[in-house]
């Protein structure tokens, strides 16, 4: 085909002839090697006359484009000798060697019947360009009759592109055919090179080898090398072998000699123990040796090989290389691999080793596995049915400088039977320096009974890289299933990758002592210590229970190399322990020594860490784990001039252990005790003393006992200032629950103390069903985050720092600056089959201009592993303030054709910016559905956009008392009150540990736009296991702009410890140290009315609305009389120590209808504020009563006071405009405006700059004042920029002024409005060109809201939805909030009436004081009755006075057991 450059669509179809010519048509992959490209077109639909619409053919465009690896043309003739028997019936293969790197293997076949005396045979194939080619390896397997060839020579065509003019006239060759004779016009864009052989490739014939390395003609400078190779065997019991042995030999320069077998030994028995078999292979000049790589194939009865080394001359430069390996090359030894990649080390290093011949092990490891890399591979098997094989499967990893070759995966780490379905095996690969890894080929030979595999992935962790790449299949590797391979090219997965600190190798060596049972067969772990606490994880040094039975015996020596974070130059001690477990697991341990390299690779450095103790727990002091510090170090250097210099010093001062005294204090409450076993770690700046079991009491021999105090010993090396312990139970034995009241540490060696308090319980069933606990110590004010457990700073260290300043999380830092911004996002998954995902999901929020969010992850919490079907999720992240959202993208990590989600819809709330996005998207994001995408982009212009209200980020920090039991497990909730509204009730979480006694807790809330803060309400549930709570104080910093606000309390929150038993408690906020709401004194007057039947017995409760927020609910219980409530009777009640709300707006009083005749008939209230010294009058004379008026048993009372202000036609405005500071913002000319109002336009102001006092001066504020009608509510400004002498000509083209924000207050009723510009006005003569501004907030005087309290009635309609079981027999309640307060809490009820049934309407009237416009609604059910579930169309509410409805849609269940399981939404309104 001629080259079409990128393909942009393709059209497929059929000629719908015969019989069911019918198609489902799932998708179409096209490889275009040439481009590197490999291009998906998913199609997932039917092309048939009688199927959907009927086509049969159809357009597709591809859903991804992904980047292979670019392949050129190559066209090879191979002539065969015309000498007797020349042709050859085996398989022929050839590898090209460029400048560049190699191609693969290329086989070289085709139909017809190839390699015949005397003829030419020409094969056209893709391969990677390597560049100007220096060599060719062609040989054959020797297989079949007369497998000897004659090869004359071989000619290489290199066929480049041309690339004249554009790219789409490349004629450039792709996938043609490989037999068909094409013929290539020779000239530019063409490199011929002939390769003449002229000999014999047979057993028999010859040198007698099959394989042969070619130079092009004419390259003189590469020769022939022959390399003779010494391959020993060790001396280990069992060390040969019988299989097959293959060898390929690697050059610094010049590519490698390719896998090689040895076959002509100079021994009859090759392989033998202890012996030296020699070999030679012949090929081009390699220059200086890089590495080999040298592997068995497992064949033979005894295949195990112990290979102690191989030594290579290079007979052309007479130098000899030393390879040593001193390993097992077997699937039942050492890590199981049967290929090693060894590396050449200098002569001097295996010289020292065979001096002391047997003394010590050998020690080269170290260098080999610095050298070379050790992979992980883990294969997992698909959960299906048949998953599993039973064939011998290989991999190969192709990196960008090298690949593996072909490793055979035989030990599975994990399972004995390999490759069972839904299982995860694991593999060890070594290899060295190959690069980045680009693709691995993994395959199965498809011998045995169930051959058919599902592969789901294959991961592979590079430790030494620092990398773990996965690489996802999802496919059948089957003879009988999908495309019939059985082998598969894999590419990683970018979103999957995992990229870390590289690890580094130690040589831990392990010295047993030389006493009767010193020897275990326990499991042996070790982990390793730097400076500052950096530790590696714990690492157990045998990989199974056999290498336990062989290691660790009595006066052995048992080396081990392994790959852990690197800790840094010095190793400060190590931990090293063991399990126990098994007959006689006591170890007496002498010493251990490790070796490092030293940073630059010349020589190394080994620490001893001397031991000489007993890990038993019947010996010493009992303990199975021991921390040893280092004794000396012995530094190994190799010179320049090949010798080696060894130096041996002492450790200055070491870290020394110490005694730590552990008292461990449980509670005295019922139950408080345990006999489950307790575990303690304890971490000081300089590291941790790793997990102890708490088993010896010094004090009790029932440990853990009800008010008891227990004491332990542990010994651990210095830990420093201890700043956090973790402690934790196994939840074993009959009562494991715990109450555990502290934990006193007391360092001996330096008699310091640390209290660690507790006072919570440790249980699967009490409180938040944990047992284990992450403790701080007292004085610690570093980042309490229980996530992060390494590198937390403690006080001690930075001290010379300003104690006082209070350290900030990073988030706080990042919240501060405004770059980061907290979003919600809510993801429903659909119901269909198949759509739920166990994919990592992420969110990408993009605004203008290339400015987008990093990649979100949508983690879920622990105990959640998928999307499932119908599910809701709810996720808080914070990322980049991207401005005005434009798009959002979202998608999964899954990359196989099996991980497909259903994104039902997706919400955004953004509180910083009050906004709310709803995508309804009901979209496959999966390879082989819909569209075949993973990830999609949604425009914002598709989302239903509703305003919530714009929220400030706080940061809120609760101090709890340092009081015994002064820590709550009860829900906290709190209000905040401002002099522009009140926040509603808010959850404070308990996240795991907040609110115990004597912390600071801080975490950032968001809050409503109400500042500044007047007072704050503090109510807890007095839920939980422990409810009383002792509360100091709360602060409020608010991030934008730093202010603080303090509410100090300093007392119990408790029905048992409170004086008045009080769950409930007001404070108000203290800022800059001025307290900003009065106490005061409330008196009550009530006056019942003088009509028959006006009194009651109910009880009456009472709310109280004023400038600074409300009162919280009154129950009128303590009255100066002692019947309350009679007919004309005034009652007294007085409210003291009551914080004063300023002048008064509203009252809700109600009663709960209880005890004879309820009903009651309230002529007024009257309300004196002692600190004002003013009284208020709320009229009412109505009956609060079900069967009298509206049937309502609540009301809303207006204060008589609000003096009902005849607006004046005319008014006052004042403007304040803030000009930008920035350069060029200021200007000489005039500015004027316009106001437009909800009553009218005004006229034009004009604000005049003259030359005595200058305006619109850079960063300046200006204010200007006019009279004028009066224009209602101001919707928008109109702003021009004008010449101050009115001529056209000083009108010129680039004077702008630069705005800010204008602010215009209403001066009668004090309303202000704020207009957000920052936009540039130009000069223009014309009154036609103005900027036009909305209005962007408005804070409305309490005198105005006040003004508008006036009684409505307002028609609240509730539809219910269609489906099944919609209904519901539940109690519902509804809130509804508008501009000016909220109705509280109402219930719906009817009498005698069953309500909210399946597809009905009902309609319920509710009468408050005006709210002014509607912002949401709550709409809520107590969950009682049958079937409570219930699904809300939407709630519609007109104001009767205005006519004006607004609607809410809902259209969600409120429903425990359905998508999110909320009984109580809030609804805005959609306009």
């Amino acid at each position: 085909m001629m080259d079409i450059g990128k393909i942009n669509r393709i059209l497929i179809g059929h000629d719908n002839v015969g019989l069911r010519s019918g198609w489902f048509l799932a998708s179409v992959q096209i490889t275009v090697p040439v481009q590197g490209r490999q291009y998906m077109f998913p199609c997932n639909r039917w092309l048939d006359k009688d199927e959907a619409d009927g086509r049969v053919e159809v357009e597709v465009y591809p859903s991804e484009i992904l980047p292979i690896e670019k392949l050129i043309n190559y066209e090879v003739s191979v002539v065969t000798g015309d000498v007797r028997a020349a042709g050859t019936n085996a398989k022929v293969f050839m590898q090209i060697y460029g400048e560049t790197g190699k191609t693969e293997l290329i086989i070289l076949e085709n139909r017809s019947n190839n390699f015949e005396r005397g003829a030419t045979d020409i094969f056209k194939r893709e391969a990677a360009d390597v560049g100007k080619i220096y060599k060719i390896r062609i040989g054959h397997d020797g297989t079949g009759i007369g497998d000897g060839w004659f090869l004359e020579s071989v000619t290489l065509k290199r066929l480049a592109t041309k690339t004249k003019g554009s790219d789409k006239n490349n004629k450039k060759k792709k996938k043609s055919e490989e037999g068909e004779e094409e013929e290539t016009k020779e000239g530019e864009g063409m490199d011929v090179y002939t390769f003449v052989a002229h000999r014999w490739l047979a057993k028999d014939e010859g040198d007698k080898e099959l394989v042969v390395e070619l130079v092009p003609d004419g390259e003189s400078d590469l020769e022939e090398n022959t390399y003779e190779v010494h391959v020993l065997t060790g001396t280990v019991w069992g060390a040969g072998t019988d299989a097959n042995v293959f060898l390929s030999i690697y050059g610094m320069e010049r590519g490698d000699t390719g896998e090689r077998q040895l076959k002509r030994s100079n021994n009859l028995n090759k392989f033998e123990k202890g012996q030296v078999d020699v070999f030679t292979i012949k090929a081009i000049d390699l220059g200086e040796l890089k590495k080999l790589r040298i592997r068995h194939d497992n064949s033979g009865t005894s295949p195990s090989w112990f290979l102690e080394r191989v030594e290579i001359i290079d007979l052309k430069e007479s130098t000899t290389y030393y390879f040593p390996c001193q390993r097992w090359l077997a699937v039942e030894e050492d890590d199981g691999q049967i290929a090693r990649e060894l590396v050449p080390v200098d002569e001097a290093f295996v010289k020292k080793d065979s001096e002391n011949d047997g003394q010590s092990p050998a020690t080269l490891g170290l260098e080999q596995k610095a050298k070379s890399t050790t992979y992980t591979v883990k294969v997992k098997t698909g959960d299906k049915k048949n998953a599993g094989t039973d064939a011998n499967v290989f991999i190969t990893l192709y990196g960008s400088k090298d690949d593996t070759g072909i490793v055979s995966l035989k030990a599975s780490k994990i399972n004995k039977n390999k490759f069972e379905r839904g299982k995860v095996d694991e593999f060890t690969v070594e290899s060295v320096d190959i690069g980045d890894l680009k693709k691995i080929k993994i395959g199965h030979d498809n011998k045995g009974n169930s051959t058919g595999w599902f592969l789901e992935w294959v991961e592979i962790d590079a430790p030494s890289l620092g990398q773990c790449l996965k690489f996802p299949c999802g496919r059948w590797l089957d003879k009988s299933e999908d495309d019939g391979a059985v082998e598969r090219i894999i590419f990683p997965a970018d979103l999957q990758t995992i990229e870390y600190i590289p690890f580094v190798p130690y040589e831990i060596t392990v010295y047993t002592s030389d006493i009767f049972g010193a020897g275990t067969d326990a499991d042996v772990f070790i982990v390793l210590y730097g400076s500052d606490g950096i530790c590696t994880q714990q690492k157990s040094l045998c990989l199974n229970k056999r290498e336990q039975r062989m290691y660790f015996e009595r006066n052995s020596v048992n080396q081990f190399i392994v790959e852990l974070e690197d800790v840094g130059d010095i190793i400060e001690k190590i931990r090293i322990g063991h399990k126990g477990g098994g007959l006689n697991s006591g170890w007496h341990l002498d010493r251990v020594t490790i070796r490092r390299l030293l940073p630059n690779g010349k020589g190394s450095e080994t620490v001893t860490f001397p031991c000489e103790r007993w890990l038993a727990k019947s010996e010493d002091d009992g303990e199975t784990v021991r921390e040893l510090v280092p004794s000396d170090i012995f530094t190994e250097k190799l010179m320049k001039d090949g010798t080696l210099k060894q130096i041996e010093e002492e450790v200055e001062d070491p870290l020394e252990v110490h005694t730590y005294k552990i008292s461990v204090f449980t509670g005295d409450i019922y139950g408080a005790g345990t006999d489950a076993n307790v575990f303690l770690n304890i971490y000081g700046d300089m590291g941790d003393m790793g997990e102890r079991k708490l088993s010896k009491s010094e004090t009790n021999f029932n440990k853990f006992e009800r008010g008891q105090e227990d004491t332990f010993t542990i010994q651990a090396v210095d830990l420093g200032i201890l700043y956090k312990i973790k402690i934790r139970h196994d939840n074993s034995m009959f009562s494991p629950d715990w109450f555990l009241e502290k934990v006193e540490i007391l360092d001996e060696t330096t008699e310091e103390s640390f209290v660690f308090l507790c006072e919570r319980w440790l249980s699967k069933k009490k409180e938040d069903k944990k047992i284990e606990r992450t403790l701080y110590e007292q004085s610690y004010d570093g980042e309490r985050n229980s996530l992060d457990d390494s590198s937390l700073s403690v006080s001690s260290q930075d001290s010379s720092a300003n104690l006082k300043e209070p350290k900030k999380s990073s988030l706080v830092k990042a919240a501060e600056e405004g770059s980061l911004i907290p979003y919600h996002i809510t993801v429903t998954t659909g119901t269909e089959y198949d759509s739920s995902t166990d994919s990592r999901v992420f969110i990408i929020i993009m605004g203008p201009q290339k400015v987008q969010t990093e990649r979100l992850w949508l983690d879920l919490p622990e105990g959640k592993d998928e999307f499932a079907d119908g599910s809701v999720e709810k996720f808080s992240v914070w990322g980049l303030d991207v401005g005005e959202i434009k798009k959002v993208e979202v998608g999964h990590d899954g990359a196989t054709p099996e991980s497909c989600w259903l994104m039902e819809e997706l919400t955004i709330v953004v509180p910083t910016k009050g906004v709310m996005y709803n995508f309804v998207c009901k979209c496959w994001l999966a390879r082989d559905k819909g569209d075949g995408l993973t990830s999609r982009i949604l425009n914002i212009l598709d989302a239903e956009c509703v305003n919530i209200g714009i929220k400030i980020l706080y940061e809120v920090t609760v101090v709890t008392g340092d009081i015994e039991s002064g820590g709550t497990d009860a829900n906290i909730f709190m209000t905040v009150f401002g002099s522009n509204g009140n926040t509603e009730e808010m959850l404070l979480e308990k996240n795991g540990d907040r609110f115990e006694r004597g912390q600071e807790d801080s975490f950032i809330m968001e809050i409503a736009d109400i500042a500044p803060l007047r007072k704050m309400r503090i109510r807890t549930d007095g839920k939980g296991t422990r409810p009383h709570w002792f509360m100091e104080r709360i602060t409020l910093r608010n991030l934008t702009n730093q202010e603080v606000a303090t509410f100090t309390y300093g007392d119990w929150l408790s029905k048992l410890k409170n004086a008045t038993g009080s769950l409930v408690c007001e404070m108000p906020a203290v800022i800059n140290d001025e307290q900003m709401m009065e106490d005061t004194t409330y008196t009550l007057q009530v006056k019942t009315s003088d009509i028959g039947g006006a009194g009651t017995d109910a009880n009456v409760s009472l709310i109280l609305f004023g400038e600074y927020g409300d009162s919280g609910t009154l129950p009128l219980k303590e009255s100066n009389k002692s019947n309350k409530f009679e007919r004309n009777q005034m009652d007294e009640f007085s409210f003291s120590e009551m914080l004063s709300l300023g002048d008064l707006c509203k009252v809700r009083i109600w009663h709960d209808n209880k005890g004879i005749a309820p009903g009651w008939h309230l002529e007024y209230i009257d309300v004196m504020d002692s600190a004002m010294d003013k009284t208020f009058r709320f009229q009412c004379d109505r009956w609060l009563a079900k069967g009298e008026d509206d049937g309502q048993l609540i009301r809303e009372l207006a204060c008589a006071n609000n003096d009902i202000l005849e607006l004046k036609e005319r008014t006052a405005y004042e403007i304040e405009t803030v000009t930008s500071d920035r350069e060029d913002a200021d200007t000489k000319e005039n500015i004027w405006i316009i106001l437009e109002g909800k009553m009218g336009r005004s006229k034009e102001f004009l604000m005049e700059n003259s030359s005595k006092k200058r305006r619109f001066e850079r960063g300046a504020t200006d204010t200007f004042q006019f009279s004028s009608k009066n224009v209602g509510d101001i919707a928008a400004i109109c702003v021009g920029h004008c010449p101050k002498d009115g001529k056209k000509s000083s009108a010129k083209a680039d004077v702008f002024w630069h705005v800010q924000e204008i602010i215009v207050t209403e001066m009668e009723l004090c309303n202000k409005y704020y207009f957000r510009c920052n936009a540039k006005i130009p000069l223009r003569y014309k009154r036609r060109d103005y900027k036009v501004f909305e209005c962007a907030k408005v804070t409305e005087s309490f005198a105005s809201k006040a003004r508008s309290l006036v009684p409505v009635k307002y028609e609240t309609i509730v539809v219910t939805g269609f489906e099944k079981g919609a209904g519901t027999d539940a109690n519902v309640f509804i809130t509804i909030y508008g501009l000016n307060g909220d109705s509280g809490r109402r219930a719906l009820k009817q009498k005698f009436r069953n309500l909210f049934e399946r597809g009905k309407t009902n309609r319920f009237y509710l009468e408050t004081l005006d709210m002014g416009e509607l912002k949401k609604v709550r709409i809520e059910h107590d969950n009682s009755g049958l079937a409570p579930g219930w699904l809300v169309e939407r709630v519609e509410i007109t104001n009767s006075a205005t006519g004006v409805t607004t609607i809410f849609p809902c259209g969600k269940w409120l429903d425990e057991n359905r998508g999110d399981g909320l009984i109580c939404r809030d609804l805005f309104p959609r306009y």
